[in-house]
């Protein structure tokens, strides 16, 4: 079994076939050899500006970090991913930061992570201006230029310039499975928490590196180095989603463990289809990543609209990641895209990959069954024992094995999200989901936003999916509110294709040829816009506050 430092893998395959494509972003094109000289460049910049480790993991609670933080508060691109292995290979811990926070948000996260360094966007820099006399341990800034034309922020420097200066040497270090990869989850349901991974632990759940056709970890670092530039199919990947995610920068790892080239769209802070089916035609591209109806929507309506504009024959994944992809969705990818596989993979930022249902063309395309990964499994609802297939009620939805070390600076949340069960740790992130007798997993849905109306348990995301079976539906979000009838009341806020018309007992009377009849919304709000978030998750907190302010403003 590996024990994978994601720096010294890179390096590994680096050395092996340095002129092969790495990364690709518009006219800029790095070989492996390039990537290796500019993360070096990063790393001994960061060391030089005192960032690194400071404290081995065999010293620490679960909980805790010994290493310094580097934000990356940046839009898709190079920099990015270049950010994220350069800080490795100082050992020091990146983070992600979503570009979307105002100032408060951003003071509360970078004060949470305990950053040291930042790399920054200059369209970002008014942002993190406004608030660095709140972040007295913020020492290091690195600028990226960008077509905002931003003046350099006072203390900061240049990120070719930070580069340029330092050494090509490799970084005097020595790598560990053990440094830490952090990833913030979105606070989307609550406020953002930083989940600790060894790296050794995330490479293999989170990144997917892992021998695919056997489904095995590989023996050692060399093992991988060794097939990723060996006789294997190649792929070229396309992580459509921001690198802000988890889902956007797992892919572009999960390539990079392949010895597979990323390549980037050009247009980063935004959804821009025609520019992804672009990109997709012009690169090749033969894995294409999408987070769930948010995504897979415009794209459709591009390729409707556009018929025959694009040659996509490259094209044969197309991976949904992060939020639900609906049977209708599905299907229509398929029709319109018939030589692909769509995979739709289910995971999160404390557990990794757990799901996943793949389907071709003719293939019965459904929603919320998957195959689990070897390691998930269902807990009991007191999280004592796991359940055997075909329970009555619902469960946990847990991972064992390579899972997180914790939140950091929370022991309690720590303990409470990864139990000990049965002697073994678990990690139990929230959703709740049942194991059929045929092995598969029915998924329901995350707890924190389940409605608990008239005494029945009603998950949000099977609600949605019903509804999104009206062909006049764009997208929904559900979610809940206080009900002096029924404590708390099911509402849909639904947003209409243009041009479209529907009323709200046609929209049920859909929804209920999938649904439970007292599943069904107690409420329908249509909007313009459904807020999600820039990789296409559902904003619940949003949500809650519609439905509550729509029903406030009837009773006045």
């Amino acid at each position: 079994m590996s024990e994978i430092n994601l720096a010294a893998l890179h390096e590994a395959i680096a050395e092996r076939d340095p002129d092969r494509e790495c990364l690709v972003w518009g006219e800029r094109r790095f070989s492996w050899a390039q990537v290796t000289d500019r993360t070096r460049r990063l790393a001994n910049a960061l060391r030089d500006r005192g960032l690194g480790n400071v404290v081995e993991r065999s010293e620490l609670a679960n909980h805790e970090s010994g290493q310094d933080h580097l934000a990356l508060y940046l839009t898709n691109g190079n920099e990015y991913l270049e950010g994220m292995l350069g800080a490795y290979k100082a050992r020091v811990a990146p983070f992600n930061v979503n570009y979307r926070y105002v100032a408060e948000e951003l003071t509360y996260l970078l004060t949470d992570a305990k950053a040291t360094g930042i790399v920054v966007h200059s369209r970002f820099a008014p942002t993190l201006a406004s608030i660095l006399a709140d972040l007295p341990d913020l020492r290091v800034i690195i600028q990226v230029p960008d077509d905002s034309n931003g003046a350099l922020l006072p203390g900061a420097e240049w990120y070719e310039d930070v580069l340029a200066a330092a050494s090509p040497a490799r970084p005097d270090v020595e790598w560990s499975p053990d440094d830490l990869y952090i990833l913030y989850t979105g606070g989307t349901t609550g406020m953002p928490k930083g989940v600790l991974w060894r790296q050794a632990d995330a490479a293999v759940a989170a990144f997917g590196i892992r021998n695919t056709p056997a489904d095995a970890e590989f023996e050692s670092i060399e093992a991988i180095a060794d097939w990723a530039t060996g006789d294997k199919p190649g792929l070229r990947f396309l992580p459509a989603p921001p690198f802000m995610h988890g889902a956007g920068h797992w892919n572009a790892f999960s390539a990079w463990g392949r010895g597979d080239p990323v390549i980037i769209q050009d247009i980063t802070d935004r959804l821009d289809p025609a520019d992804v089916f672009a990109t997709v035609e012009r690169e090749a591209v033969s894995f294409l990543l999408i987070v769930g109806d948010a995504y897979a929507q415009p794209m459709l309506d591009e390729l409707e609209a556009n018929p025959g504009r694009y040659d996509l024959s490259s094209l044969r994944i197309v991976l949904s990641g992060g939020a639900a992809l609906s049977a209708p969705r599905k299907a229509k990818l398929l029709e319109l895209l018939p030589q692909v596989t769509v995979v739709d993979g289910v995971g999160s930022s404390e557990a990794g990959g757990q799901l996943r249902q793949s389907t071709v063309k003719g293939g019965a395309a459904s929603t919320g069954t998957f195959e689990p990964d070897p390691n998930s499994v269902i807990v009991s609802d007191d999280l004592t024992h796991l359940l055997e297939a075909g329970h009555d009620e619902p469960g946990w939805l847990g991972k064992r094995g390579r899972i997180p070390l914790g939140y950091l600076g929370d022991a309690a949340k720590t303990a409470a999200t990864f139990p000990e069960i049965e002697g073994r740790r678990y990690s139990v992130p929230g959703d709740r989901a049942r194991l059929r007798t045929d092995g598969l997993i029915e998924l329901l849905g995350r707890e924190s936003v389940t409605v608990n109306s008239g005494g029945e348990k009603i998950f949000v995301e099977e609600v949605e999916a019903a509804l999104m079976h009206h062909p006049s539906v764009y997208d929904v979000v559900v979610a809940g509110r206080p009900s002096d009838r029924w404590g708390s009341e099911v509402v849909a806020i639904v947003r209409l294709r243009d041009g479209a018309a529907a009323d709200e007992d046609g929209l049920l009377e859909e929804a209920a040829k999938h649904l439970a009849r007292y599943k069904l919304p107690k409420a329908i709000i249509f909007t313009p816009e459904v807020v999600r978030s820039p990789a296409g998750k559902a904003d619940y907190r949003w949500a809650k506050a519609v439905a509550v302010g729509a029903a406030e403003g009837a009773a006045t």
